[in-house]
């Protein structure tokens, strides 16, 4: 076995640190004594932080049902935030302003030439019905008041 080893192996790391005696300056050094000074350095640098890898989901807004497409009761035409496009004939406006239709039919955008505003209308597959109260005011004469 090697001096070293078991020189090592009776005295521990304590026994010197406390029976030697450590100067801090140059002026206190005696001819005597031995200057230890035990200092550590970091085996590992630590990882940078990086400001990248955050993003948001995906929205998929847009028109999904473009003019002349058919369409059945509850498909969306238009996801949208705010109203790009303004709900028209047999067309809803859901709570985040989608537009959905009502009814079987044909889809047909339109624009208002004057303010620019733009329309969907869902053209229904068995035509036009008016509401019955307005079928019972149409079918009469009307009236003129004297």
């Amino acid at each position: 076995m090697n001096f070293a080893a078991s020189l090592c192996r009776r005295l521990n790391i304590k026994e010197l640190v406390t029976n030697v005696p450590v100067y801090r300056s140059t002026g206190d050094v005696s001819g005597e004594g031995l200057s230890l000074v035990f200092r550590r350095w970091a085996t590992k640098k630590t990882a940078g932080s990086t400001k990248n890898g955050r993003d948001s989901k995906p929205k998929n807004l847009g028109v999904k049902k473009f003019g002349g497409e058919r369409v059945i009761p509850g498909n969306i035409i238009v996801r949208q935030r705010g109203t790009r496009f303004h709900p028209g004939n047999y067309v809803g406006l859901g709570k985040d302003h989608t537009l959905f239709a009502l009814k079987e039919g044909w889809v047909k955008f339109e624009r208002n030439k004057l303010t620019g505003r733009k329309w969907v209308h869902v053209e229904p597959k068995e035509g036009h019905v008016l509401h019955p109260l307005f079928t019972d005011a149409s079918a009469s004469e009307p009236k003129v008041a004297v």
